[in-house]
């Protein structure tokens, strides 16, 4: 995404890419990123694993840039760090655990934002971890594996 460099196609879209764990960034996390929350930062930088993020993160942070008070400086921002950080596309898979945990919590009466839920589709289709501090939406999802970086 960004200005074309930070999209990747995680083949064979399971737990590990290249070797590697992959772990997903939610939009909070990015956000404590980019305000430069240095004990974010460093634990980004200490995992071995594969660290993306997805669609649905860089449209939060595109609008988050769009209603500030600096968008011109803060889409800049987005863009550089989505230049260095991979955003994954929703797929067919991710699309599928979608429409069966959105039926599932509504069922239940637990529905969730569609954005956490797409979020969490796309962790799950690709059995990633999702590093959030949103534990209260993404709970309710079963088998999503997630990870605080902002509360540890």
């Amino acid at each position: 995404m960004g200005r074309g460099g930070g999209r990747e196609n995680l083949r064979g879209q399971n737990r590990r890419a290249h070797g590697r764990a992959v772990r997903i960034l939610d939009t909070d996390t990015c956000i404590e990123i980019l305000r430069g929350n240095r004990t974010v930062i460093e634990r980004r930088a200490a995992v071995l694993d594969v660290v993306v993020t997805t669609w649905v993160t860089a449209a939060e942070l595109y609008f988050g840039a769009a209603v500030s008070k600096a968008p011109d400086g803060n889409r800049t921002v987005v863009d550089d760090f989505l230049q260095s950080t991979a955003a994954i596309d929703m797929d067919f898979r991710a699309a599928r655990t979608f429409g069966e945990i959105k039926a599932l919590l509504q069922r239940r009466g637990e529905m969730v934002p569609d954005a956490d839920l797409l979020i969490g589709a796309i962790a799950l289709a690709r059995a990633a971890t999702l590093i959030t501090g949103n534990s209260r939406h993404f709970a309710r999802m079963p088998g999503l594996q997630c990870e605080d970086w902002i509360h540890p």
